[in-house]
């Protein structure tokens, strides 16, 4: 989805001409997936730290959560716990593996030219449909494989009742995977750099909405009929065997295994 021969926007290439000029060895550095990826998970859970604490005093946000069958786990207690986990998985595993990959790819140069505004566009739903579906059958295969659950994926499902910060509490294969699932899919999209640090900002955002527990009156998937959210995917950690797609919702009707739950 390469936007080298299109039309430019004026605002979009002067941005991207301040980023080349003073962040360009920032973008190339073999470091930036991973600690982008973890600063901007933290970032997008702030929030919903916010709405965990603000349950505890109003029956507005209280309303606003998905029925679980049991109670949420306490905010704070287990928000740093969960953050702990995956700062030291993000430092010890995923930061020194995607390093090694990123540094043995050959050395490359920022484009000269912006994406249009169009192409921008496409190319960042490229990579959420490549993504979504890569996510779907290495997801499913997790599940079905006893092999790959105990050893992978268990540890994600150790909570019942999802919160924002547990969409990356995973073991550090998953998330070595997951991230690596992500840049696979800009790849094969053949997107512009700044349509792919799109991609990941928006991606991360959304994996947080997914786990948030909130049904918020705003969230994605009450604007878009073919988008789960945070109810598709909550279904998915009570009963393990429906939604196993990360947003959309085709391929699980395709499979058999959506629920509208």
């Amino acid at each position: 989805m390469s936007a080298t021969l299109t039309p430019c926007g004026p605002m979009l290439q002067s941005l991207w001409d301040y980023v080349r000029s003073h962040h360009e060895g920032v973008l190339l550095s073999p470091y930036l997936p991973t600690f982008c990826a973890f600063l901007t998970h933290v970032a997008f859970c702030a929030p919903f730290l916010v709405l965990d604490l603000l349950a505890g005093v109003s029956r507005r946000v209280r309303s606003w959560r998905i029925p679980a069958g049991e109670p949420p786990p306490p905010p704070l207690l287990a928000w740093w716990k969960c953050l702990w986990k995956v700062a030291v998985q993000y430092l010890t595993v995923v930061l020194p593996a995607t390093a090694v990959l990123q540094m043995a790819k050959s050395p490359a140069k920022l484009p000269e030219r912006s994406p249009s505004n169009w192409q921008l566009f496409v190319d960042v739903v490229a990579c959420f449909l490549l993504f979504d579906a890569l996510f779907f059958f290495w997801h499913l295969c997790m599940h079905r494989f006893t092999w790959l659950y105990r050893n992978i994926h268990r540890q994600h499902h150790q909570h019942r009742v999802p919160f924002a910060l547990q969409a990356q509490d995973a073991s550090p294969a998953e998330l070595l995977s997951l991230l690596l699932l992500a840049q696979l899919s800009a790849r094969l999209a053949n997107c512009h750099p700044l349509s792919a640090i799109l991609f990941h900002v928006l991606n991360s955002w959304l994996a947080v909405e997914d786990h948030c527990g909130y049904d918020l009156p705003w969230a994605l998937h009450r604007l878009l009929p073919f988008f789960g959210g945070a109810p598709h995917h909550h279904a998915h950690h009570r009963r393990h065997s429906v939604n196993f797609a990360p947003y959309f919702t085709h391929w699980d009707r395709l499979f058999g295994t959506y629920s509208r739950e």
